[in-house]
């Protein structure tokens, strides 16, 4: 390969991309990434109990993505993550939030006042937050991977569908 392939500024599509195979990258995010998604759940539930919560673990989950990404390459992680993926779990999370909330105001309460859910089982406030908690982070989780993929793409169809 010469200097002139690599010059992004020779203006042919046929140059290397931004993504350069790495063994050790690879290897080493296939075996990270188990450990980071489960650090992620721990921080989403134990977020009553201690520092942490859905915003923080949905973060950390959502960087998971970005970091097979990054191994692995843009494209091929996003063909593997499908849109309906990323939208079904903020989907779900929004879903799983509004359910305990309306869950409440149907057993008589104030919107995610977890109080109400006590009358149904024990323990049914901590679970109750845990929900919550888990439905905050996946909408996290959801807007930082598609944020990241819309950032990927580029600015390149706005800029070709602008006429000034």
């Amino acid at each position: 390969m010469s200097t002139g392939d690599a010059d992004p500024a020779a203006g042919d599509d046929e140059g290397p991309g931004l993504y350069v195979e790495s063994t050790i990258i690879m290897t080493t995010v296939r075996l990270v990434a188990p450990f980071i998604l489960t650090f992620a759940l721990f921080i989403m539930f134990h977020g009553a109990d201690s520092p942490g919560g859905g915003f923080q673990g949905g973060v950390i989950a959502g960087s998971v993505v970005v970091m097979l990404a990054f191994a692995y390459g843009i494209d091929s992680t996003r063909q593997w993550l499908d849109v309906r993926v990323v939208s079904a779990l903020a989907s779900g999370g929004v879903f799983a939030f509004v359910g305990i909330g309306l869950g409440a105001m149907a057993l008589g309460g104030q919107f995610l006042q977890y109080a109400e859910f006590e009358a149904l089982f024990g323990h049914a406030i901590k679970y109750a937050i845990e929900l919550v908690e888990l439905g905050i982070g996946a909408i996290v989780a959801a807007v930082a991977i598609g944020l990241f993929f819309l950032l990927a793409a580029g600015f390149d169809g706005v800029a070709e569908g602008d006429s000034s």
